[in-house]
């Protein structure tokens, strides 16, 4: 099976320009007017028996440092303030006697069965049941060390933004499987992350594939419940009306896909009123429950809250929630820096694959760990001792996974001695998504869409499954 399609064509029905799927309820959409059968997010078979059928990442924004994560490297205490030594200029141009080695802070473990290295504040995620369903990947290599372009690439393949997001990938290859919610959301901080948008752009997707944002403070999506004075009579009313004139102009203009999407997304928006709401409260849930997400802790209470979401979201249907959280670019500071964050995240995550597996849902459910790149093993020589910090790497990273068919209790891939380069199990980040597709059952050189006079795909020009992260 091969998904490979062009823009709306000029033949033009009614359910065609019914399509749709959006962005947050000024953009999201709804309607028991289109059959079940039919639509843009209409559940599709993958192309290939798959192990996950839905995706939650978690994106670390800024760029984790591994070598204070999951990667320990015991030379670089060894090297710890000693003058950095390279024949080369490094990326920021300095030369040797201008940077120094930068230990780790912080003592490692080994968590679980498995022994993975972890740091020691990983307190939640170390804890055996959670540790030995992580799969830890060390080889991974980013293109570009600037913090938009390298979100770009991580998130949609093309640094330089404008191509659709891989949420977007996605569900444009598989649907959704409940037409009454949107089938790719995402959840930000308050300060959205660099590159804002173009991170869960559908880019030349019909607008349907777009990432619906909810908000981090007040109600997540503006708008979702109407008003008392208006009945769910009354709506279907002024809908109908406003799809008439809607479709009336379309057949004017049939290349709108534009327009067909919004149609859409007013239609989404009317059946999401019947769902969204239960899903988005907590109420239903147990105090145990929020207490085992850090709902009840400043510190974990944010992003706790959108881990509970986003497995809310996961078992109502929805495809793929993608979660960023900021403030890991420690370029001074570190020690304290990656401490607070990795606490503010580490018993949310682990809370999170507990509940999936405890409702069997982690095997189906591929959880997905990652920043834009990593950090260097060295730093400038500014500041005291207490303000080092770790620059911008490409060249080594760390990332885990969660079930979905990932090799659970296993490190892949090795860095060098002191966490500068990946050296064994190496791959782009292309190879990754290809990865990630593979095991939602859909192939990345079959997965295409016609714009700009070819067919385009997440990888670009291709790349390859890594096979040792498959169980």
């Amino acid at each position: 099976m091969s998904i490979c399609s062009r823009p709306l064509s000029t033949d033009i029905t009614r359910r065609n320009f019914l399509y749709g799927t959006g962005a947050s309820l000024g953009s999201v959409a709804l309607s028991s007017l289109l059959a079940a059968e039919e639509g843009p997010l209409v559940p599709k078979k993958p192309m290939h028996p798959a192990k996950a059928k839905a995706v939650i990442m978690l994106f670390m924004e800024g760029g984790p440092s591994q070598v204070d994560t999951f990667d320990p490297k015991p030379k670089l205490k060894d090297l710890h303030l000693k003058d950095f030594v390279r024949k080369d200029k490094t990326a920021s141009g300095m030369t040797n006697g201008e940077r120094f080695y930068v230990g780790s802070p912080y003592e490692f473990i080994r968590a679980g069965r498995s022994g993975i290295p972890m740091c020691e504040h990983f307190r939640h995620l170390s804890a055996a049941d959670v540790a030995d369903e992580l799969c830890v990947y060390r080889g991974c290599q980013a293109e570009s060390v600037n913090h938009p372009t390298a979100l770009y690439h991580m998130n949609t393949g093309n640094r330089f933004g404008g191509d659709p997001a891989i949420g977007s990938w996605v569900t444009y290859g598989l649907g959704s499987e409940n037409q009454n919610m949107p089938g790719y959301v995402v959840m930000t901080e308050l300060a959205q992350p660099q590159g804002g948008s173009g991170n869960w752009s559908n880019g030349y997707l019909p607008a349907y594939y777009q990432g619906t944002t909810l908000r981090s403070e007040g109600s997540p999506i503006l708008d979702l419940s109407p008003p008392k004075w208006k009945s769910r009579e009354h709506q279907r009313t002024n809908l109908d009306v406003l799809n008439k004139l809607n479709n009336a102009h379309l057949k004017d203009h049939p290349d709108h896909d534009a327009l067909a999407a919004r149609i859409e997304n007013y239609e989404l928006a009317y059946r999401m009123q019947m769902t969204v709401p239960d899903t988005l409260s907590l109420a239903t849930e147990s105090d145990a429950t929020k207490e085992a997400y850090g709902l009840n802790e400043k510190d974990t209470e944010s992003f706790g809250r959108k881990c509970l979401l986003a497995r809310r979201m996961i078992e109502q249907g929805t495809r793929f929630v993608q979660i960023f959280a900021g403030g890991w670019d420690s370029h001074d500071f570190l020690e304290r820096a990656h401490k607070k964050r990795i606490q503010s995240v580490d018993k949310p995550i682990a809370a999170l694959i507990r509940d999936l597996k405890q409702r069997g849902m982690l095997d189906e459910t591929l959880v997905v760990f990652t920043g834009e790149f990593g950090r260097t093993p060295d730093n400038t020589k500014r500041g005291g001792e207490t303000a080092l910090g770790r620059d911008h790497n490409n060249k080594a990273m760390s990332m885990f996974f969660a079930g979905g068919g990932t090799k659970a209790g296993h490190v892949v891939g090795e860095t060098d001695e002191i966490g500068a380069e990946a050296v064994d199990v190496v791959h782009p980040i292309r190879d990754v998504h290809v990865t990630m597709l593979d095991l939602l059952g859909l192939d990345d050189s079959k997965l295409t869409y016609f714009h700009g006079g070819r067919s385009k795909q997440l990888s670009q020009f291709g790349g390859e499954v890594i096979k040792q992260l498959k169980a």
